[in-house]
């Protein structure tokens, strides 16, 4: 289905604190949605509200950590594998300046992920340094699945309203010869994942990409969820300048280490997204 027959209906929220759980996201959406919507979050929020939270200040970088943060990732990747593989110049200029906390990063992927996931320049296995406080970060939400349905129970339970609920990541789907794979360690049915390095690696070879539907909560077309990730992750681009960590840190006029809850909680949040199908084709 052509992309511009979707309504696309923000869900706007303050903070969504570490350990608050998903109840905001259930309140500030079942207000806005009809029967047959679907409703894409973000797997940031999910994981902050699960507590789901490493503060990387708290890990020593080994060697193989830093090799990968000062050369594999700064120096390879950003002067030579970068441009030669079409990375975007703004990633581009993050590697290259990557700051000496970016050891601790490394290490803490390695820990959790493995060599695999920590071989890739950026954004590594998900884990997202924006919107979370000081030098924390947030890894994938646990039981992406669970969470899909407890938000979709939540708003029948109190609004009774039925949708389908997607929790997607800004990391990339991939296609080669009709099937899809992604570098993250989990997604939806129907997408390879954890292929890690080499994923990202086959992905650059790739003609499409998509946002990653982690998780639906009632079964689902693959297509389908790609497509409404796209519209969602689409409506994000237009919207906002906030796409990195450093942006989230120059809007509010600090470095990335020193930001607080409170400074967070002073930006507006757009947690997820309605993504809303033509009447004739709202039955998931």
């Amino acid at each position: 289905m052509p992309r511009d027959r979707y309504t696309t209906v923000p869900v706007r929220t303050d903070y969504i604190k570490p350990g608050e759980g998903l109840w905001k996201i259930v309140e500030m959406a079942g207000e806005l949605v009809i029967d047959g919507d679907f409703l894409v979050v973000s797997e940031t929020p999910i994981s902050v509200a699960q507590g789901n939270l490493i503060d990387e200040s708290e890990f020593e970088a080994s060697r193989t950590a830093i090799i990968l943060a000062d050369l594999w990732s700064k120096y390879i990747w950003g002067h030579i594998l970068g441009p030669i593989f079409g990375i975007k110049e703004r990633t581009l200029r993050n590697l290259r300046n990557l700051p000496p906390e970016a050891r601790n990063h490394k290490e803490v992927v390695l820990r959790y992920y493995g060599l695999k996931h920590a071989l890739k320049p950026a954004s590594e296995a998900g884990i997202d340094l924006s919107n979370v406080p000081a030098t924390y970060v947030s890894l994938l939400p646990e039981n992406p699945e669970g969470a899909a349905k407890s938000i979709a129970e939540g708003i029948l339970s109190k609004f009774g309203v039925d949708v389908t609920v997607v929790v997607i990541d800004t990391d990339a789907t991939y296609r080669i010869l009709g099937r899809y794979f992604t570098s993250l360690p989990t997604a939806a049915p129907g997408i390879i994942s954890d292929t890690g390095f080499l994923g990202y690696i086959a992905g650059r070879f790739s003609r499409k990409k998509w946002p990653t539907p982690l998780a639906s909560s009632r079964p689902a077309n693959t297509e389908v969820l790609l497509e409404v990730a796209s519209v969602a992750e689409e409506y994000h681009e237009r919207h906002s300048s906030r796409k990195t960590v450093y942006d989230m840190a120059s809007e509010l006029g600090c470095e990335p280490e020193t930001v607080t809850v409170e400074m967070l909680s002073s930006l507006d949040h757009v947690p997820a997204v309605i993504v809303r199908p033509p009447t004739e084709v709202r039955d998931p």
